[in-house]
């Protein structure tokens, strides 16, 4: 499932995907227990054209995980972007959470960003551990961490790596359209079908 950037059309998708997670997710995605109303401001409030907002869909076109990499308003910290992640509880275990941050980090790269942060729930394990794992500092701060990764410099291989997964993943997602839109129209015909059927049927009928 390749990773593709989100744009404002993906809005109610994005709402969707936050609203299924549980409790518990929506309080390790947010850092405390964020309500529908607040995830749909959140929503509401992305700015696709700052920021990177990065999404994997299923075969259905369901976002099962998105990325939101924020980068600074400040010009003192221009350099700076901060990393947030949320996977659907029945997508865990396939590694989409370090896929969307290695992702992230390629991007950052090529947009001049020299350090990402990670703001999270000591608790939150699995992003920690994401963190950790790509080389990043973590201070613990009681029961929440911050964690930084300082960036390279791009090159020209990160620069046609991000080209090339952005091409494979609008290739992928508009071959899913093309599938979840003949889905649609096949049930359509069929339900056509079956109405014509039950029709005969009826006029048939002594």
């Amino acid at each position: 499932m390749p990773i593709r950037s989100l744009a404002p059309r993906h809005r109610p998708r994005i709402l969707k995907h936050l609203l299924t997670l549980k409790p518990e997710d929506r309080y390790l995605r947010f850092g405390y227990p964020a309500t529908d109303e607040q995830i749909a401001r959140y929503v509401d409030g992305l700015n696709f054209e700052r920021d990177e907002i990065f999404g994997v869909f299923n075969r259905r076109l369901e976002l099962v995980a998105m990325a939101h990499l924020a980068f600074s308003v400040d010009p003192q910290w221009a350099t700076c972007a901060e990393f947030g992640v949320s996977v659907a509880s029945h997508q865990r275990g396939k590694g989409l959470g370090a896929r969307l941050f290695n992702h992230a980090v390629m991007h950052a790269r090529n947009e001049g960003v020299s350090m990402i942060f990670i703001h999270a729930l000591s608790e939150n394990v699995a992003m920690l551990k994401i963190a950790r794992h790509a080389g990043a500092t973590v201070q613990r701060d009681g029961s929440e961490s911050e964690a930084y990764l300082s960036l390279p410099e791009a090159n020209l291989d990160s620069q046609l790596s991000g080209l090339m997964q952005e091409q494979m993943a609008e290739l992928d997602y508009q071959l899913k359209m093309q599938a979840h839109q003949f889905r649609e129209w096949l049930a359509t015909v069929q339900e056509i079908r079956q109405g014509v059927r039950d029709a005969r049927h009826t006029s048939h009928k002594p």
